[in-house]
């Protein structure tokens, strides 16, 4: 076995491989960039070595400086993670040049699965169903717009060597298939070097299920299930679960199976995944193979009890697999969660800045025999850099069935604090609880057919606003009563709560057994069970027979409360207050109507437009790259461009101006 591995990754993968490793026993380097010196991965490691600066150009993407690392530490093998290097042959190539062994498959299967366009013929040639589509390459915008209306719209534009969602885009029409063109060929370049292009048919009502394999280098071949992956924001899996809920076993059985007759056509070893549209028929199509490690790999070991990086590890040691086909049985449901350091309220733009409060529910054995994990790269302190991937954690439960699962989940979310940064827990945390993805009817349409205008928050029950009322007004009553014993003579107050615009009167008396609300409209009373201490920002409470856990922010007269995804300011005042405070006028919020405002940090990379031109709703304004991502604005409103304060090449913060108008 290896005594030295090196890790050419950072963040959370990089802390993932580094812990399989450490209970093997192996010895772990790490690399980093200037913008990563304090990051987790490179505390976690036995060994860090220094590779550049903050842009992965000139660090994690640099071969040499890998190459170099391992030599300077005696490191045996190198574990890729996934993006970077680890779908590049020419690494894994280079390794095998230096006697360095490489945790992941031949550079030949590398190269032919990496390029979707070779993948694809040659699944076609094993017996893989593939998606209609043109398989050359595109010339130019026209080219693309004339191909895209002989395949039929929809259709969907892809970078040959893309991944993670980069360099896609939908077309519906021939305008959107010519700009669909040159936003998917820029990203390209800009993300992979590689700005090629092809086109195939988009699967309408598809669901993303994809099928983890996993092949020794002595012939050896087996599927470990499938992953539905179609909780999906601009082409990128956001929430992930095994098994997949639409599945039935004469489909799995089919898509795993081809899935093994296409890994052996390329001489695979070593964990892959093969990705598939299904349509709402079970007609499975071939989408990709991804020749790395997956993101959402923690769900497969839940289920199946697998450990993937220790199987990697020593399928690179030259070992056989330990396991047969026979051997693989799905046990329970697993769900994972992908926090992401972007603002679900601006359609999942990124953001970036310092994590100041950072923690995590308890990993291990949860409530009702459940499983927690966490799969983090970050800590409090620490910060989210504009050079790589935004992601914070991966957060999965596992539960005995799905609903338990799906529970486990959105406890575990209510009870993650993450402050400091824009993040995505609150729509993760809506979707738990949202009756469309509990009955597991989901597509890959989910977001954008179930929040067409965008992620507005969540708006709660009657049963939810009364129960939240009774806790913000428990809360103000201990607040009020802290470090004084309950008395059943004096503790009962009056309050009125505004709550989500509504005003509700009632009582809350303590006693020794807890506290009992009495609504004032109807007369009925509700106990009340809290653990709460002032100044502490996660309160767990039951209403009723529902538990809650809330994240609790004073405010000026009440509290900010979140919990499943709502997030509602919650004010609670005596009677006396709340009449005068209904008096005040509300502040209204500034207008930004003649404004174009960056939505996101990001780079300037093209003014379409210039002082004084005339512009028409829906124009290209500008175009700002975030995390890789380029991002068209848009006019909202015709009129005229009065002042353009910034220029291509500039950094910009959230909300800084860009463009004004007039008219």
């Amino acid at each position: 076995m290896f005594s030295k591995i090196l890790v050419a990754n950072r963040g959370e993968i990089a802390c993932r491989v580094f812990k399989t490793a450490k209970a093997m026993g192996i010895k772990t380097v790490a690399v980093y960039s200037d913008a990563d010196k304090n990051a987790l991965h490179v505390q976690m490691a036995d060994e860090a070595i220094h590779i550049g600066a903050g842009p992965a150009a000139q660090s994690y993407l640099v071969i040499d400086k890998i190459i170099e690392a391992c030599k300077q530490t005696g490191a045996e093998a190198v574990h890729p993670g996934y993006g970077f290097l680890s779908e590049r042959a020419e690494f894994a190539e280079r390794l095998k040049a230096e006697n360095i062994a490489f945790i992941g498959p031949p550079p030949k299967a590398i190269e032919a699965m990496g390029d979707k366009i070779t993948s694809k013929k040659i699944a076609d040639e094993a017996g893989v169903s593939t998606v209609p589509g043109h398989m050359g390459l595109i010339d130019d915008a026209d080219h693309a717009a004339k191909i895209a209306a002989e395949i039929g719209y929809p259709v969907m534009i892809k970078a040959s060597a893309g991944g993670g969602g980069k360099g896609m885009r939908i077309a519906w029409n021939d305008s959107e298939a010519r700009e669909g063109y040159d936003r998917s060929k820029s990203e390209a370049a800009s993300s992979f070097g590689d700005d090629r292009i092809f086109i195939e048919k988009f699967v309408v009502q598809p669901r993303h299920i994809e099928i983890q394999v996993l092949a020794d280098s002595h012939g050896n071949c087996i599927y470990l299930g499938e992953r539905e992956c179609s909780i999906q924001r601009r082409n990128q899996k956001v929430i992930e679960e095994a098994p997949s809920p639409f599945l039935n076993e004469e489909t799995r059985k089919a898509m795993g199976e081809q899935s093994v007759a296409l890994a052996m056509a390329v001489g695979y070893t070593s964990a892959g995944t093969v990705e598939f549209i299904v349509d709402k028929d079970r007609n499975f199509y071939f989408l990709e193979m991804n020749t790395r490690l997956q993101v959402e790999h923690p769900v497969t070991e839940l289920i199946t009890g697998v450990d993937l990086v220790e199987q990697m590890i020593r399928v690179a040691n030259g070992e056989k697999l330990a396991l047969s086909q026979e051997d693989i049985k799905l046990n329970g449901w697993a769900i994972e969660s992908r926090l992401y350091a972007e603002d679900p309220y601006r359609n999942f733009l990124p953001s970036i800045g310092r994590l100041t409060r950072y923690r995590p529910p308890e990993e291990g054995q949860g409530e009702y025999g459940t499983i927690v994990r966490n799969d983090t790269g970050v800590f409090e302190g620490g910060e989210i850099s504009m050079f790589y991937d935004p992601m914070i954690a991966k957060l999965c439960t596992w539960g005995k069935n799905r609903e338990t699962a799906v529970t486990a989940m959105s406890h575990a979310l209510d009870a993650f604090e993450v402050e400091g940064i824009g993040h995505n827990l609150p729509f993760c945390a809506a979707v738990m609880k949202h009756e469309r993805f509990k009955s597991g009817n989901i597509t890959t349409a989910f977001i954008e057919e179930e929040y067409p205008d965008g992620f507005e928050g969540v708006a709660p029950t009657d049963a939810e606003v009364t129960a939240l009322a009774a806790i913000a007004a428990t809360m103000k009553l201990r607040d009020e009563r802290r470090n004084v014993a309950p008395s059943t003579t004096d503790n009962k107050k009056d309050y009125v709560v505004v709550i989500n615009g509504q005003s509700i009167p009632l009582s809350v008396q303590a006693d020794d057994a807890g506290y009992e609300l009495t609504l004032a409209d109807d007369g009925s009373s509700h106990n009340i069970g809290i653990d709460y201490t002032p100044g502490i920002p996660l309160v767990r409470a039951k209403a009723g027979e529902t538990d809650y856990i809330i994240k609790t922010t004073p405010i000026t007269g009440g509290y900010r409360l979140r919990v499943q995804g709502l997030d509602l300011n919650v004010k609670v005042y005596t009677p006396r207050i709340a009449e005068l405070a209904s008096l005040m006028l509300e502040k209204l919020p500034p207008d930004t109507s003649k404004l174009l405002l960056c939505p996101m940090p990001g780079l300037i990379v093209k003014l379409n437009v210039q002082e004084g031109d005339k512009i028409e709703e829906g124009q290209a304004l500008a175009i700002v790259e975030a995390m890789k991502m380029e991002n068209v604005l848009r006019a909202e409103k015709a009129g005229i461009v009065s002042k353009i304060p910034v220029a291509v090449g500039d950094s910009l913060a959230v909300d800084e101006v860009i463009m004004e108008f007039e008219g």
